[in-house]
């Protein structure tokens, strides 16, 4: 009787549970192919559109402008470059090594930690000794880090993760800091002509993370090198970068007081009793914790239809690449950053309450259309932020403000990483999915109350671009 019966048991095992399952794995690798496709497409036609806006044309237009503006991407784009490399496989070399997953996420959170505790320093370091001298240091400081995983000592991992959250916070304050003075204060071109670099910087940002995403597959997978070989790959555009830092660019300050814990404290300072600042630097927090914490949960979450994680990631970066162009697109519509800064918290804030119901009712296809969403709306923020911090920020404390927004941003990822982990207050996707969409709320109503101040407080330099001033070059 039971030999009888084993064949048809089997067959309704296959009917029921592996037939079905098959089919949504073949749908969502379809889905996830053909989004990116259209998505590609999308992406082309507003590079366009966007390519053709009046800002653009007149910038392009300016070859002192053109040359500087090369100049600086040429470098950034390689330290992006050399980041983007390592960031799909750091997971995965840590399970190489054999580490279980608790102490993984330690590892994770040391990064997150040595910003929090380190990164403060470096913005006033850098205004005090100057930009280029800590844009080299990043250079020296990132290659170190990543020679450290060819260890697999938990010792070394460690250190490596220490130097690379301070690398991190030096990546994103030091370099943008640099830029801004040069622009600003050297060459003395429109302050309207930042959100053109902006908006390419986010624009090939994109470009570049798929394109570091297929080397580093080739190195690691293909060739058969293993998971360090994109850390070790990194390396030569870090000194590529380093060395293009020390022939081209002009050192630049801010505060060069000799007291590095005045220049911290009046840097916190600025942050507290400056309302424009304080409700900036709010919503930046909230909106970048919720993107951290995003990074963390999205493969979890797709994971059970097994899709090719390498093209959700391009879908991703695409989406990004959107959102840069349709930024310079509605600026160039009389939209202001300001209120494309709200645009893009709102776009977000959408895409986290799909998740709560999605992820609740196990619906992964809108899950996938919630993070794309949520990309174009990463894609609009950091061309808008980028703008406003060089408006509202001042000069001589401009990277160390900076690092003090990514504090409350690092504190917030850290806190939910170990909540998640442990399983205790946040219990499950959805409500961390929950948490994301509480934070992102209180960033809408903090971003209202940025716009009034800034609306009332901002010189009437017109954003339009209509009117785009002479450079002294020109003049």
């Amino acid at each position: 009787m039971s030999g009888e019966g084993t064949p048809a048991n089997l067959s309704l095992t296959v009917d029921y549970f592996i037939v079905p399952q098959i089919g949504k794995v073949v749908i969502m690798e379809a889905l996830i192919y053909g989004s990116f496709t259209v998505l590609a497409l999308v992406a082309l036609v507003f590079h366009v559109f966007a390519m053709k806006t009046k800002s653009q044309i007149s910038s392009a237009n300016n070859p002192h402008f053109k040359r500087f503006q090369h100049s600086f991407f040429l470098v950034y784009f390689m330290a992006l470059f050399s980041d983007w490399l390592q960031g799909p496989y750091v997971y995965k070399l840590y399970q190489h090594y054999g580490y279980a997953s608790n102490q993984i996420a330690l590892l994770y959170v040391v990064g997150f930690a040595s910003s929090v505790v380190f990164g403060t320093t470096t913005g006033p370091l850098a205004d005090r000794f100057g930009r280029k001298k800590m844009a080299l240091t990043f250079c020296v400081m990132y290659s170190f880090c990543c020679l450290t995983k060819l260890s697999s000592q938990f010792f070394w991992l460690f250190l490596g993760r220490v130097f690379g959250g301070i690398s991190t916070s030096m990546l994103f304050s030091t370099f943008e800091s640099w830029y801004v003075y040069e622009h600003t204060e050297t060459h003395d071109f429109p302050s309207e002509w930042l959100t053109v670099t902006f908006s390419k910087a986010t624009f090939w940002n994109g470009v570049l993370a798929i394109n570091a995403g297929v080397f580093s597959n080739i190195f690691a997978e293909s060739l058969g090198y293993g998971p360090v070989s994109p850390f070790m790959l990194s390396i030569p555009f870090l000194v590529m970068a380093g060395l293009i830092i020390l022939k081209t660019w002009k050192e630049n300050y801010g505060n060069q007081s000799l007291n590095l814990r005045r220049s911290c404290m009046d840097g916190l300072r600025s942050i507290l009793f400056n309302e424009t600042i304080l409700y900036l630097g709010i919503v930046q927090s909230l909106f970048e914790a919720n993107m951290y914490i995003f990074v963390f949960q999205w493969t979890p979450v797709l994971g059970g239809a097994n899709p090719p994680l390498g093209m959700v990631f391009a879908s991703f970066m695409v989406c990004i690449m959107i959102g840069s162009s349709l930024y310079s697109i509605m600026l160039a519509k009389k939209f202001t950053s300001e209120q494309l800064l709200v645009f893009a918290v709102m776009l977000a804030t959408i895409a986290m309450t799909i998740c709560i119901y999605s992820t609740g009712g196990g619906y992964l296809y809108l899950s996938f259309l919630a993070f794309l969403i949520l990309e174009v709306g990463v894609g609009m923020y950091f061309p808008a932020i980028g703008y406003l911090r060089s408006q509202v920020i001042p000069e001589e404390l401009r990277a160390g403000i900076m690092n003090w927004f990514r504090v409350p941003t690092n504190i917030i990822t850290c806190a939910s990483l170990l909540l998640v982990h442990n399983n205790t207050i946040i219990s499950s996707t959805q409500a961390m999915f929950t948490v994301c969409t509480v934070m992102l709320l209180v960033a809408i109503i903090i971003s209202l109350r940025f716009v009034r101040l800034f609306s009332s407080n901002k010189t009437p330099l017109p954003q339009s671009e209509d009117q785009v001033p002479l450079t002294k070059a020109e003049l």
